[in-house]
């Protein structure tokens, strides 16, 4: 890749299991929140010692750096390339989060290859070390004490860390990491493992000498990952009672079948972004889609129901947040429809509970890994029942989120079975659509840190496309008088739209009553895919025009009141454009700002557009939003 990432992707599988460098030369490793999570690597190349990854200790202070010669990224792999005078080193880190098989997607475990080539013409006896601190099994370095373990694994020399004090799925928040199960650090064949101190901490560590190449395995068995309203729930690779042992043993085994099938991913990706866009567009997927995955756990409750739980990274928490699910759900919708359900069923089970009483649908399901009930402007008294602040609520964005995605997923598999046992639910979110969607009270939308605005444009045009959404699925459903009725409704909303909120330069308002203002219109972009004509070609050239012209180095502004934007809202509403050249423009100056971004740190979706430094928000599954284009293929 030629962009520079804004922090490097090294172990990606959940949102605790998440390991990122904040610089390119791996000097230091965090979590995606910014906390330490040290892992030290060190190479002894015939007795001398040089460090390459992670920060020393001052006991390490004499240690030689190798020179980092060239990084490289793909969808799933992270490649180093490191010299000193006698050998060069490459380090090759992969997360298979394969989104197209729901087994890679579950398994937690990644790898780590290591080889090398002389420099020098001569013969070297190279050896490799890996040190895992007690930062990944804790919430925080010194809570309590961790335990190491020797396991026996076949074909993989092995040892486990974990905490002391095992209370599983004990705490949730934003800001925390796991403190329950087990980190397994092994090396394929013959090595050694051990129990160490490193830093000041409890550390585990593995060492394998590097003939052809040496395979490092690093996994984390969580024992249990979600609370799903009351009941513990198991991750979804364990569902035929596969132990972690025989997990990493399976994985060491297929490690190069695996990478052949995670390159042709990647490929895939790249070749068909370069196609739709850009190089630099293709870059942008690959970057973002480790992020995406890693973002979620995927579970299987008492009935054999697959949930993919999404984490609303550095925000505040939330697990199975809606207007989360609805901008990453492009990623789903290309490759695995069964993902983006499994993000539906959880709150749609809610949505039935007696304790929704609404007739709009959940912003969200709880707060990761508990999923038992809104949070989002909720209070919960001692008995655990939901006091709801309907001020705090986002109604129109969050039923025609719903309804959309259920068409966008009717349209992917070309099936109605997914949406039939819902279909009395998504009615009555379509009625208030209906009632309260062409000209929306004082609310708050998915981009509620603007705060709330009422006549909001941009969430009238979700509801006109959750209309004409409910709509395509009663076709389907052959309730066709019903269809065109709700079709000719969205038409007619549509219309309305238009008329109050254009200004005279062709360009449509922020709000009805703000003339002049702007606003990105990113929820207009399913009328495109779905080619539904409600709008046309007029205004989205209008859109387009505008964008161009308010646009700042690093973006276009998220609309009138500020110069921040969303990521994934910008290549949505790139992609109203009709000529490559225009979505391009908007594309590259995302590209931009990643690549001169000064915080580093996982993909931010909300930053400044003149100065690229990210307003807040990392590592949050919205990104998956970026592959919206290919789409339109």
């Amino acid at each position: 890749m030629k962009i520079r990432p804004p922090a490097v992707p090294i172990v990606n599988i959940d949102p605790y299991l998440s390991v990122w460098s904040e610089n390119s030369i791996l000097k230091n490793t965090v979590h995606w929140t910014g906390y330490p999570f040290t892992i030290a690597g060190r190479v002894f190349v015939d007795g001398t010692e040089y460090h390459f990854l992670g920060l020393k200790t001052r006991e390490e202070k004499d240690v030689t750096d190798m020179q980092v010669e060239n990084l490289d990224t793909d969808a799933f792999s992270t490649i180093y390339t490191y010299k000193c005078d006698a050998i060069r080193l490459y380090v090759h880190f992969t997360s298979p989060m394969l989104v197209d098989d729901l087994y890679y997607a579950s398994r937690p475990v990644a790898y780590c290859k290591v080889s090398y080539e002389s420099l020098d013409g001569k013969e070297h006896a190279v050896s490799i070390k890996l040190t895992v601190s007690e930062e990944l099994v804790l919430d925080v370095r010194g809570q309590g004490r961790a335990f190491a373990y020797n396991v026996q694994i076949p074909g993989v020399t092995a040892i486990k860390m974990g905490s002391g004090e095992q209370n599983i799925l004990g705490s949730c928040g934003d800001g925390r990491r796991i403190d329950w199960g087990y980190l397994y650090l092994g090396v394929k064949g013959q090595g050694k493992v051990e129990h160490t101190y490193f830093g000041g901490m409890y550390a585990i560590s593995a060492e394998a000498e590097v003939a052809d190449e040496a395979l490092f395995l690093v996994a984390y068995d969580d024992i249990e990952s979600i609370r799903y309203f009351g009941e513990n729930l198991k991750a979804y690779w364990k569902k035929d009672g596969k132990t972690m042992e025989e997990a990493i043993a399976e994985a060491a085994d297929e490690y190069d079948a695996l990478l052949a099938r995670c390159n042709a991913f990647s490929e895939k990706i790249r070749t068909e972004a370069i196609r739709a866009g850009s190089e630099k567009y293709a870059e942008l997927l690959l970057l973002a889609i480790r992020q995406v995955m890693a973002a979620h756990k995927l579970v299987v409750d008492k009935n054999g129901n697959n949930l993919y739980i999404s984490k609303e990274c550095f925000s505040n928490g939330c697990a199975a947040t809606v207007d989360v699910t609805y901008p990453s759900a492009p990623l789903f919708l290309l490759y695995n429809t069964e993902l983006l359900k499994g993000m539906l069923r959880p709150v749609m089970h809610y949505a039935a509970t007696d304790e929704w009483c609404f007739d709009f649908a959940p912003h969200d399901v709880g707060r990761y890994p508990w999923v038992h009930g809104q949070e989002y402007g909720v209070t919960r008294n001692g008995t655990g029942k939901a006091v709801i602040d309907e001020n705090m609520q986002m109604p129109v964005e969050e039923c025609g989120n719903m309804i959309i995605l259920f068409a966008a997923i009717c349209d992917a598999d070309n099936d109605i079975s997914f949406v039939k046992p819902y279909i009395e639910t998504i009615r009555k979110w379509n009625k208030y659509l209906l009632r309260y969607g062409l000209d929306p009270e004082n609310q708050l939308c998915t981009d509620d840190f603007a705060g709330h605005l009422a006549h909001n444009v941009n969430l009238s045009i979700k509801a006109v496309m959750g209309i004409a959404g409910y709509s395509r699925i009663l076709q389907r459903l052959g309730e066709t008088e019903e269809a065109e009725q709700m079709m000719e409704t969205a038409r007619e909303y549509a219309k309305a739209v238009m008329e109050k909120a254009a200004n005279d330069d062709g360009s449509f308002r922020l709000a009805y009553d703000k003339p002049g203002t702007f606003s990105l219109k990113y929820n207009s972009v399913w009328d495109k895919l779905w080619n539904t004509g409600l709008f046309p070609d007029t205004f989205f050239a209008g859109e387009i025009a505008r964008y161009k012209k308010e646009m700042l180095p690093y973006g276009v502004p998220l609309d009138s009141r500020e110069k921040y934007t969303k990521s994934d809202w910008l290549v949505w509403a790139a992609s109203l454009a009709e000529k490559k050249e225009d979505f391009n423009l908007l594309v590259d100056s995302l590209w931009s700002a990643y690549n001169t971004m000064r915080t580093r740190a996982p993909m931010g979706d909300w930053y400044y557009c003149d100065t690229s430094e990210i307003r807040s928000f990392r590592h949050r599954s919205v990104q998956g939003g970026l592959f919206i284009k290919l789409m339109f293929s």
